[in-house]
């Protein structure tokens, strides 16, 4: 079983030899991003601002991000029922620094602008604002305004070592429970997101890791019994035996996991699946309904995701050993096999 060791003090998070200063989690983000200190070639270097805003019929995805050699500025909602997406994108060829991304997800503004397209993300102390503005060449027309509102202070941040070598880590900080309010108007519809049934979930990722790899994550928000309750859940990526990614969370309190586990490919990713963890506090059984199923190709880049989004039903446990009762709580599940 991996151990839980928690981050409670400050500092740069590499030493100078590019290594991790600290490992393990913590629940808000003490150590800092000294990109200055990363001892690998410039292309290595992987950096992403990921916001996902979601209720029970849709999903709007927004990213800012490269891999140093390729990056991407890119708009994405879809329906859960249907299937039915939309997306607007731009590409960028080796980008590297260019981007400035911000040296912490609780704080630092980032934004990007084109002939076609312009996105920002504005990190407030309590709310986050995301815009976007785009059009095609066909005439087509994306508008977003979304407010993520932020009253809780805990989240997961997570510094994970790699087996394959000292200087590959992984810095991640997730951020759930964000009420969102606000709309996407796309071709003249009109996508409403209410802050009494819509989530925003921010994806924070700093690092540099082996080229080939895979991950399982899995992350949720929603209003049980008329508080925030959310999870994070994660697996299969860099070295967790120091501390894993699982997490609860409930009321603006974090309620740490050892391992989760289930098999997403038995019965095919559609099937029912079924969570288990260590000591039994996250027992929940998820009834797939759509897979958001992605392929990057770009460059060097050959990314294959299979997101599931469905209800999860069952118990989780908290640090005193209340039980609460989750009852077909929209959230995804995802696995990505990628080369980057």
């Amino acid at each position: 079983m991996p151990g839980q060791h928690e981050i409670v003090t400050g500092g740069a998070l590499l030493k100078q030899d590019g290594s991790l200063a600290q490992k393990g989690y913590s629940t808000r983000a003490l150590l800092h991003y000294n990109r200055e200190a990363i001892k690998a070639p410039p292309w290595r270097i992987k950096e992403w601002d990921f916001y996902q805003i979601s209720n029970e019929r849709y999903c709007l995805q927004m990213t800012i991000g490269h891999v140093s050699y390729a990056g991407a500025v890119t708009a994405t909602l879809f329906e859960l029922d249907t299937g039915l997406k939309h997306e607007t994108s731009t590409m960028l060829a080796f980008p590297f620094n260019r981007l400035k991304m911000p040296r912490s997800a609780e704080g630092g503004d980032l934004s990007f602008e084109s002939k076609n397209m312009c996105m920002s993300f504005e990190a407030g102390s309590d709310r986050r604002i995301l815009t976007c503005r785009a059009g095609d060449r066909k005439g087509g027309r994306m508008e977003i305004a979304v407010t993520l509102f932020a009253p809780d202070k805990t989240s997961i941040v997570m510094a994970t070592p790699f087996d394959e070598g000292s200087r590959y880590f992984y810095y991640n900080h997730k951020i759930n429970c964000m009420p969102a309010e606000g709309a996407a108007v796309i071709n003249g519809r009109e996508y409403i997101f209410s802050p009494d049934r819509s989530f925003g979930l921010l994806d924070w990722g700093r690092g540099v890791w082996p080229f080939r790899h895979s991950w399982y994550w899995g992350s949720g928000s929603c209003w049980l019994d008329g508080k925030r309750f959310g999870f994070n859940i994660g697996w299969g990526f860099g070295n967790t035996a120091v501390a894993t990614e699982n997490i609860l969370f409930y009321d603006g309190t974090a309620h740490k996991l050892g391992r989760v586990h289930a098999d997403l490919q038995e019965g095919g990713y559609m099937s029912t699946k079924r969570f288990t963890s260590d000591g039994d506090r996250f027992n929940l059984e998820f009834t797939p309904i759509h897979d958001n199923y992605t392929a990057t190709r770009l460059l060097f880049v050959d990314n294959r995701c299979h997101q599931l989004f469905g209800k999860f039903s069952g118990s989780v446990i908290l640090d005193d050993g209340s039980t609460l009762q989750v009852k077909e709580m929209t959230a995804f599940i995802e696995h990505a096999v990628n080369n980057w």
